[in-house]
C-alpha cells in the first residue's frame, strides 16, 4: 500500500468534532491543550460545545480544524503505530489543510500552526468588507469551462476560479456582482447547478492580496523545517520539501487556485493507492473516489475510525 495523508479545509467543521477522541485518548487531549495554550483561548471548548456561529468564524474554524486533524494524527501514531516519515508517500491539505499537513510532517510546530491560522483567518476576514465578495460552486462544468465563465463574468471586476475540487466541481470567487454574473453564465453554458456558497469572504482570489501580505510577514518569523515527506502543494499540484518554497507557496495559496483535483491525480499517478482523510468530515474522501477511482479512501475522525485503521493495518 502506498499511502497519502490528506487534511480537510474550511467547511468540514462541526460542533463536537474531535470530542469523542479527546474523551478517549490522552494524545488527542494533549493537542487540544497545546492549541488552547498557543492561542490563549479555550478553543477546545468552542470546538466541543459551540455555538456553531462562533465556531464557523474563519478565525476560529481554521485553527479548530487543524487541532482536530493533529489530534487524530497523534492517536493514529499512538494506536496504529503510524509514522508519517516511514508510512506516507505524501501529505496534502485543502487550503488551510495545507498547514495541518505541514504540522503532521513536522515542518511546523502545532503551536506555530495554530497562531498562523488565527492570523490567516483574521487577515482573510479583514481583506474584503462583508457583502463585497462572494464564492459560488459551478457543478457540471470542467475546470477550463468554469475558468472561462469566471473570466467572462469579471467585466472589470474580479472573478476567478478558486477551487478545482474534482471533476465537474469548481468554485469561483471574487466581487459579488461578478460572481452573480458567473452564476447566470454557467447555467447558460450547461452547468447542472450554480449556487452561491455560505462563506464570509471571497477566498483564493486576487481580493485576498492583503491577507497574502499578512501571511508573508507572519511566516517570515516562524521556523519552517523540511517536512518528513513531500507536501503536494495547492498552487502547483506538485511536491515540495524546501522550507523557502513552502513559505512562498503558503503566501501564494491565499490568492491562488486550490488545485485539488490535479493534486490527488498526481499522487495517484505516483502510485498512491490509499488516501487517509485525517480530521473532520468526509469531503476529501468523496473527492478522492471521483478523482482516483482505483484508490481506497478512509475518513478518520472518531475512535471507531481509529479502530478500523488498527484492524486494517493488522489484518
Amino acid at each position: 500500500m502506498s499511502l497519502a495523508l490528506t487534511f480537510p479545509g474550511q467547511g468540514s467543521q462541526a460542533v463536537g468534532m474531535g470530542k469523542a477522541l479527546a474523551d478517549t485518548f490522552a494524545p488527542a487531549r494533549a493537542v487540544f491543550d497545546e492549541v488552547d495554550d498557543a492561542l490563549s483561548q479555550r478553543l477546545s471548548h468552542l470546538i466541543f460545545e459551540g455555538p456553531t456561529d462562533e465556531l464557523t468564524l474563519t478565525a476560529n474554524a481554521q485553527p479548530a480544524l487543524m487541532a482536530v486533524s493533529l489530534a487524530v494524527l497523534r492517536v493514529l501514531q499512538a494506536e496504529a503505530g503510524i509514522d508519517v516519515g516511514r508510512d506516507a508517500a505524501f501529505v496534502a491539505g485543502h487550503s488551510l489543510g495545507e498547514y495541518s499537513a505541514l504540522a503532521a510532517a513536522g515542518s511546523l510546530s502545532v503551536g506555530d500552526t495554530a497562531r498562523l491560522l488565527r492570523i490567516r483567518g483574521e487577515a482573510m476576514q479583514r481583506a474584503v468588507p462583508v457583502g463585497v465578495g462572494a464564492m459560488a460552486a459551478l457543478l457540471g462544468l470542467d475546470y477550463p469551462e468554469a475558468a472561462a465563465v469566471a473570466a467572462d463574468a469579471a467585466q472589470g471586476d474580479i472573478c476567478e476560479a478558486a477551487n478545482d475540487n474534482g471533476p465537474g466541481q469548481v468554485v469561483v470567487s471574487g466581487h459579488k456582482v461578478a460572481v452573480e454574473r458567473a452564476l447566470t453564465l454557467a447555467q447558460e453554458r450547461g452547468a447542472k447547478r450554480a449556487i452561491l456558497l455560505p462563506v464570509s469572504a471571497p477566498f483564493h482570489c486576487a481580493l485576498m492580496q492583503p491577507a497574502a501580505e499578512a501571511m508573508r510577514a507572519a511566516l517570515a518569523g516562524v521556523r519552517v523545517a523540511p517536512p518528513a515527506v513531500p507536501l503536494v502543494v495547492n498552487v502547483a499540484a506538485a511536491p515540495i520539501t524546501d522550507p523557502e518554497a513552502i513559505r512562498a507557496s503558503l503566501v501564494a495559496q491565499v490568492t491562488g487556485t486550490v488545485r485539488w483535483r490535479e493534486s490527488v491525480a498526481f499522487m495517484a499517478a505516483e502510485g498512491v493507492d490509499m488516501f487517509y482523510e485525517v480530521g473532520a468530515g468526509k469531503v476529501l474522501s468523496g473527492l478522492a473516489k471521483r478523482i482516483a477511482p482505483g484508490a481506497g479512501t478512509m475518513a478518520i475522525g472518531t475512535p471507531g475510525d481509529i479502530a478500523a485503521v488498527v484492524t486494517a493495518r493488522n489484518g
